[in-house]
């Protein structure tokens, strides 16, 4: 029996989780699957890539209408498409019981949280093996990610990609010598580290960090306490990741922790040489040559202004663009979805 239904959910259409789900949610409609995508908020970053036979369902509280939509519809599938949202998932399951449809989540952030206090990362590390016990199938976007979410969940994880953003004509980048920054301006991705790193680079060396997010008054008192405001732009969140990205010499992720940073991806799918903290067992198989960019420990300041320094030297060869995997994602989830309900 097909999943012919899928239901999936987002608070909102603002985050790198929401954009691949609207990915795969256009390749299953475009497959002929009926697909119904409950939103608790109206608008978002991404409201504008919502495919155009989508009418999604707003709701205001996820806790309260999930459950319920699940029950009024009846899909063959739930998606849950990250890590962030496994508590609904699990609370569904819990009010819905046997008439609760299979739940497939995407493990989409670390398992591993270096951030977390040790009592934290020890409620997290339970959390984990909790899930399953209330899904029916993991998915995650890497073999190295996949390994530490089995051991962390003690469920076999798929490995599917995330779908790629389609990719732009590669063009050279600026006269001026350019490190791109893209994602949400939240401690996560510690931009605050780039920003000490550029005094000690050229005084021509610009830094541009696209996003929006809580700590933007913060990282602007940095910028202005170091005298950089002409140096350092932060025009908030960029529409078209890959053209910002082309605007780049190099792009830099300094994250303290990550799932599979798409980022990393696109840059190198236009050419452009990553910087990135090992913030995740994926950052080293998607930076798999020196050729295509270099990877630093999270808090070893001196290595990331080396590398900066390489990749910004002029005569430096930028990679050949790497074309980034996943154009075959929703029909793989589809086959996923399928095997599931069958044995369900």
């Amino acid at each position: 029996m097909p999943a012919r239904h899928i239901l999936t959910y987002a608070q909102a259409l603002r985050g790198g989780v929401e954009r691949a789900q609207l990915r795969l949610i256009r390749g299953w409609l475009d497959a002929g699957h009926d697909v119904t995508l409950l939103l608790g908020e109206e608008g978002g970053a991404f409201a504008g890539e919502l495919p155009e036979t989508l009418r999604p369902i707003r709701c205001g509280r996820l806790a309260v209408a999930l459950p319920r939509t699940v029950a009024d519809l009846r899909p063959d599938i739930l998606f849950c498409p990250g890590n962030h949202y496994t508590g609904l998932a699990a609370w569904t399951r819990l009010r819905l019981g046997h008439d609760c449809p299979p739940i497939v989540a995407k493990m989409s952030n670390a398992c591993h949280r270096p951030d977390f206090a040790a009592p934290v990362r020890w409620g997290h590390a339970r959390w984990l093996a909790a899930h399953r016990h209330f899904l029916d199938g993991l998915v995650a976007m890497t073999p190295a990610t996949a390994a530490e979410a089995t051991a962390a969940t003690g469920m076999a994880a798929a490995v599917i990609p995330n779908p790629p953003a389609p990719t732009p004509p590669v063009r050279s980048p600026p006269a001026r010598r350019t490190i791109v920054g893209v994602g949400r301006l939240e401690p996560q991705k510690r931009w605050d580290r780039l920003i000490a790193a550029l005094p000690h680079l050229d005084d021509d060396v610009r830094l541009v960090i696209h996003g929006e997010g809580s700590l933007h008054p913060l990282l602007e008192a940095q910028v202005a306490r170091a005298g950089l405001q002409d140096r350092v732009a932060l025009p908030g969140h960029a529409a078209d990741p890959l053209a910002a990205m082309m605007e780049a010499h190099v792009v830099a992720l300094v994250s303290d922790y990550e799932g599979v940073p798409g980022v990393l991806r696109e840059a190198l799918s236009v050419g452009r040489p990553v910087v990135a903290t090992a913030s995740s067992p994926a950052v080293a198989e998607i930076v798999a040559t020196p050729l295509h960019g270099t990877v630093v420990d999270r808090d070893d300041a001196r290595s990331l202004v080396a590398a900066l320094r390489h990749w910004l030297t002029p005569g430096t060869p930028m990679p050949q663009p790497v074309a980034p995997p996943g154009h075959d994602a929703p029909a793989r989830y589809l086959a996923l979805f399928d095997r599931i309900v069958a044995i369900r």
